[in-house]
This record gives structure tokens, C-alpha cells and sequence, in this order.
């Protein structure tokens, strides 16, 4: 369905990202890698997906907290792949903390990761898609990016305007063949929940199993973490030609949790 078709998908080398970065290489396109970890370990990530996909996979170590070095990612995958018909803004980070106890500096890096990183390479890759009429562009916000908790306020504001610009970027875009859309995925047992829970723990003085029981999965009709495989299931309807009038639209993957 994607075959020859190239994907940039950012903070992939654990958890969501890499779900979503091994359904593309599974469908025939050549991936580009971005995070953070170990070198030979992220080698040996590499090399194991081009085996067993048949596809080029390449890594950028781009910090996404500094454009250029953004910008130098989507010319290297152009450079690798000869353009870039998807991207997939994944990366992201958490801190939880009451508002009047927020560090400045996290507050600072979540925006920057979480949402500018978005814009700038959005604003790199899309020169080529409207050159060449036809490009996808998938946003992975939260289901934070639709309603709030407390102790998350730059993760919240960052995620609801994650949405806000793949709205604006897809009104922009039709015209050239070109989507964006918002996936907003529920609690998914990642690296980056499973801190969130020892954070969480830390704030509300309670044991991590209530954590999850009582605090994460409470409101959410389905008692059960999202699998990262959905996601990046949706992220390939997405990127297809089925997806084609799919845009500026928000998806909850979220087993209910933004209706409580």
C-alpha cells in the first residue's frame, strides 16, 4: 500500500514511534529513525528492519528541541529516499508538576519538543509535497490534546496546540493533495507512561499499581492500555490513498477516556 513511499517518523526509537515506524517499513517504505539511546543499539534496530522489511531505514540523531538541526534531518532523508511523502511528529516529553512548581526550563523544553518540533519540519517537508501534490502529515498529540489533568500544564497546552496546527497546516494544504491530522491516543504502556506513573506516584503519595487503577485508566470506559499496534495501524490508514479526505480531523484512541 506504501511501497516506495518514504517516512520520517520522529522520537522512534522505543515506544509509539518505533510501532508506528515498523507498520510503515512493513508496508514497503523506507523509514527514517529519530530519538534518542544507545548508538549500537539503535545500529543494530536499523539494520535488523532492513532485513526484515527489504526497505532503507536510516537514523537522525536531530535534537528535536533545535530547528536547525530539524531542518538537517528532513534534507537528509531527502537526500536518502529522494523525498519525503510522510512524516509522523511522535516525539515527545513529560513533567508533572503543580502550576506554581513548574520549572521554567521543562515548561520551555515540552513546548519546544512537543509542538515547535512539529512546525519545523512541517515548514521543511512541505515545499516537496506541494511540488508534488500529494503528502501526508500525521500529528500523534494525546488525548490530552482534548480535554486536561492536573500537574500537566505545558504537556496539556502543547498538546492541544498540536491539534490547533494540524488543523490550520491541513486548511492550508488541500488544495495540494496534502493532509494533516491529530492522532490522540489514551495511556499506552510506554517508557514515557511508566514514568508518568512514578511521577504520579510521587505527587499523589500512593503505590504505582493505584496509579494505574485510580488515577491513569479511572475515567476510561475500556479498562485496558492502548496498544501501540492500533495506533500505528490508524497512522497507516492515515498515510494511504484511503485516507485522502481525512484531514484536520482528531482521532481519539483513547478506549473512552476523554468521555469521562
Amino acid at each position: 500500500m506504501l511501497k516506495g513511499k518514504s517516512v520520517i517518523v520522529t522520537g522512534s526509537t522505543s515506544g509509539i514511534g518505533l510501532g508506528i515506524a515498523r507498520a510503515f517499513a512493513a508496508q514497503g517504505a523506507n523509514v527514517m529513525l529519530n530519538g534518542f539511546g544507545d548508538a549500537d543499539q539503535i545500529d543494530t534496530l536499523r539494520y535488523a528492519m532492513e532485513q526484515e522489511f527489504g526497505v532503507k531505514v536510516r537514523y537522525s540523531a536531530a535534537d528535536m528541541s533545535q530547528p536547525e538541526q530539524i531542518r538537517d534531518m528532513a534534507r537528509h532523508a531527502e537526500q536518502q529516499f529522494g523525498q519525503v511523502d510522510v512524516i509522523v511528529n511522535n516525539a515527545g516529553i513529560q513533567h508533572v508538576a503543580p502550576v506554581e512548581e513548574f520549572p521554567d526550563a521543562k515548561w520551555d523544553a515540552i513546548l519546544a519538543i512537543n509542538l515547535s518540533s512539529a512546525f519545523h519540519l512541517i515548514k521543511a517537508v512541505v515545499p516537496g509535497m506541494k511540488a508534488r501534490r500529494h503528502g501526508r502529515i500525521i500529528n500523534v498529540a494525546s488525548a490530552h490534546g482534548l480535554t486536561a489533568s492536573p500537574f500537566k500544564a505545558a504537556y496539556v497546552a502543547a498538546k492541544h496546540g498540536m491539534i490547533g496546527l494540524s488543523k490550520t497546516v491541513a486548511i492550508e494544504l488541500a488544495e495540494f493533495g496534502i493532509t494533516a491530522n491529530t492522532i490522540c491516543p489514551g495511556y499506552v504502556k510506554t517508557p514515557l507512561v511508566e514514568k508518568q506513573i512514578a511521577d504520579q506516584a510521587r505527587v499523589h503519595n500512593i503505590p504505582p499499581e493505584q496509579v494505574v487503577r485510580n488515577v491513569l485508566l479511572k475515567g476510561q470506559a475500556r479498562k485496558e492500555f492502548v496498544q501501540v499496534e492500533e495506533l500505528a495501524a490508524l497512522a497507516i490508514f492515515l498515510a494511504s490513498d484511503m485516507g485522502a479526505s481525512m484531514t484536520a480531523t482528531a482521532l481519539a484512541m483513547d478506549g473512552g477516556w476523554t468521555q469521562h
